[in-house]
């Protein structure tokens, strides 16, 4: 018999090996000399997004962050670099020589952050038993008043696609 307890440790290894992977691929986005890689990186991290929704039961979230982040931006972001027609290998000039005043002021933000969700959350949990919403209805929620702005949006997306690869090819 599998107890709900059992469950929820379950849950949490998994957290914390999704999570590593994603810590590992962000420190190698900013560490990697070689753009395209850091992209592959970042798509590493947005996977593990979508996965860490899926842990907390929300597929139609994890489905949008990959159709909409992995598929949309990164495709843009990759296309962006082949129109700049930058060399596409590892490039010394990347490094900044601030490194050391970097660390502190990162470990500064990290302690605020700390704090202010301590202080606006403190020790409130979410309900067990919270309200169940249907993926149509949070489907209907977003695209309903917004069905039209999203088509549009997509168009310009098409269109801006359709561009790189026209201003990318080589005659």
């Amino acid at each position: 018999m599998i107890l709900a307890s059992d469950i929820l440790v379950a849950q949490n290894i998994g957290f914390a090996i999704i999570a590593a992977v994603m810590v590992v691929g962000a420190v190698r986005v900013v560490t990697t000399n070689n753009v395209v890689h850091a992209a592959l990186w970042l798509v590493l991290v947005m996977a593990g997004a979508a996965a860490q929704y899926i842990l907390l039961a929300a597929e139609f979230v994890a489905v949008t962050q990959v159709l909409v982040y992995i598929g949309a931006v990164m495709v843009l972001f990759l296309f962006g670099t082949m129109l700049t027609r930058a060399r596409i290998g590892a490039e010394k000039g990347l490094d900044n020589r601030n490194r050391i005043v970097a660390v502190p002021v990162a470990g500064l933000l990290l302690a605020g952050l700390v704090i202010a969700l301590d202080d606006g959350f403190g020790d409130e949990r979410l309900p067990a038993d919270g309200p169940v919403t249907s993926t149509m209805e949070l489907s209907d929620s977003i695209f309903g008043d917004h069905l039209l702005p999203f088509w549009a949006l997509s168009f310009v997306l098409l269109a801006a696609v359709i561009g790189a690869i026209v201003l990318a090819r080589r005659d």
